[in-house]
């Protein structure tokens, strides 16, 4: 996954990733399927794209998971990708060929059958067109795609890859039609045709509009009769406002830290009806170090920094706690969690050692550091978060820091300009796997765009893991890569996010929409009157 913008750099979009539930009544009887009861869900991202070769972005990927099939999914609560359009797939050769045989029956929307050539096109086309912001890094390790049969597909890799079945679990294994998606081009107009067990009926700035596609053949198992979703496009005030008057069943992805501690200490939430419910994310962020940089790129100074970032404080001043500590780069549920900058650093402020890194390095005056911020991506709470880290830093008398902020295109294009000594960045995985969290960033090419490589994990650790099939195997040599990272320190990770539903009683299947693949199941969701 190489330098440039992509989905996996918006953690956290206008605050923590939160779901808010309201409505009215009490458990009783499910709505039944076919009912005229929809679910009206409000999120503060837009959808930027509507065309899978081009989305790579958390709205657009909520609506490619939702009307779009891939061959495989990823269950609720399962990190591991089980057959979705597909009904079987396999390796062979060592993990560089992979087949899959479709299930019979399958459809798009418009009422074309789906066959393996559509398969073939699919991702040979998002290849091809290698939009700037879409999911070809994704698919770089296939080499050819053959289709001996209507119903069979063959991926041809270049590499053993043994993480490709979660890839094309992803939103990067979207199938369109090949009869309707231009080789070449973008399919415009906000025009979909999918196979996924919804089908997008219209679009605007302000909302898109799901209903129920009755020709699906899949997994899902849809308990609503269809979704609208309202998009805020930032604007956190007006979907809490939404929220407020009842206009939304669910405010997804917006709300701040501020206002989901708030309602979680309410005195009055349990009088109204109101639960704070908790669920698992793998969103991550971490503080990056150019280490080209004439300040950090000095490790002592990096040690220092390490020794004096108290997360806990940060995170119950900043977060209000609801997000958690992390001392991995690898998070808590994915294979290959440890905790390596822990055992190295500690936890909490460490002035006497952070002063011993230095002075045994001859830095003896303080450090004069900038730690640059983008609120427009990463969430409102990110420039108080790296003000706060400043202020650590300088409390200890060792340096003296401050905080700066700029839009997000700026920041990107600062980075990759190596302008910066120390930035932060967010990541949404792709797919549940240790491989998503370590390659794209320590990898050849990486998207930190911090002049960090190292030999040990780009040419034995990375190939290594990925043609190893069983990837519960694949955690000691993960803890292996952490444990460089940690010493040579060319990020410190900070916190891993929590999801969060606040919920009436009339709501029911958000527990199965907040896990560690991060895709949000509408299917899933339905109301009891």
């Amino acid at each position: 996954m190489k330098v440039r913008t992509r989905r996996s750099s918006t953690l956290i979009a206008g605050g923590l990733a939160v779901v808010l539930l309201t409505g009215c009544g009490s458990q009783h009887q499910i709505w039944p399927f076919g009912s005229k009861e929809q679910m009206v869900v409000g999120m503060s991202d837009g959808i930027l794209a509507t065309d899978p070769a081009a989305g790579y972005d958390p709205g657009s990927w909520l609506l490619f998971n939702n009307v779009f099939q891939s061959l495989l999914s990823f269950p609720p609560g399962s990190s591991t990708p089980v057959p979705e359009a597909a009904e079987e797939c396999h390796f062979s050769d060592g993990s560089k060929t992979y087949t899959c045989t479709l299930r019979d029956g399958l459809k798009f929307s418009n009422g074309n059958s789906l066959t393996s050539a559509d398969v073939k096109y699919s991702f040979d086309r998002a290849i091809g067109i290698n939009d700037p912001a879409g999911p070809a890094p994704l698919l770089s390790t296939i080499s050819s795609i053959s289709t001996p049969s209507e119903k069979t597909v063959v991926f041809h890799l270049k590499v053993p890859d043994a993480i490709f079945p979660s890839k094309i679990a992803s939103g990067a294994g979207s199938i369109v039609d090949r009869h309707v998606y231009p080789k070449n081009r973008l399919l415009k107009g906000g025009k979909t045709v999918g196979s996924g067990p919804y089908q997008l009926d219209s679009i605007d700035k302000s909302k898109a509009v799901f209903s129920v596609y009755s020709g699906y053949h899949g997994t899902a198992e849809v308990k609503n009769s269809g979704v609208t979703l309202k998009l805020f496009q930032g604007d956190q005030q007006a979907l809490k406002s939404s929220l407020e008057k009842g206009e939304v069943d669910i405010a997804y992805r917006g709300l701040t830290a501020k206002a989901i501690a708030a309602l979680d200490t309410s005195p009055t939430a349990g009088k109204d009806g109101i639960d704070v419910v908790q669920g698992s994310s793998a969103e991550v962020q971490h503080m990056v170090f150019n280490m080209a940089d004439p300040v950090v790129g000095k490790l002592a100074v990096r040690k220092a920094i390490a020794y004096l970032v108290d997360r806990n404080s940060l995170l119950s001043e900043v977060y209000q706690s609801t997000a958690t500590p992390l001392y991995s780069v690898v998070p808590v549920g994915i294979t290959g969690h440890g905790t390596s900058f822990f055992d190295m650093y500690g936890d909490g402020a460490q002035p006497r050692k952070a002063r011993n890194v230095l002075r045994d390095a001859g830095i003896t005056s303080k450090v004069r550091l900038t730690l640059w911020s983008t609120p427009s991506r990463y969430g409102p709470a990110t420039d108080d978060e790296l003000r706060a880290i400043a202020d650590q830093l300088n409390k200890s008398g060792l340096f003296d820091a401050r905080m700066k902020t700029v839009p997000f295109d700026q920041y990107e294009k600062d980075i990759a300009d190596g302008k910066y000594g120390v930035y932060v960045k967010g990541w949404v995985p792709d797919y549940p796997d240790p491989d998503n969290f370590t390659q794209p960033f320590f990898g050849k090419g990486n998207v930190l765009s911090n002049n960090y490589e190292n030999s040990e994990i780009t040419e034995r650790i990375i190939p290594q893991t990925s043609s190893m099939t069983d990837r519960a195997n694949t955690r000691q040599n993960f803890i292996k890569l952490q444990d460089i990272v940690a010493r040579e320190l060319p990020l410190l990770p900070l916190w891993q996010g929590t999801q969060y539903a606040v919920a009436r009683e009339n709501v029911r299947g958000l527990q199965k929409c907040l896990d560690t693949s991060t895709v949000f199941r509408f299917w899933e969701l339905t109301t009891a009157y």
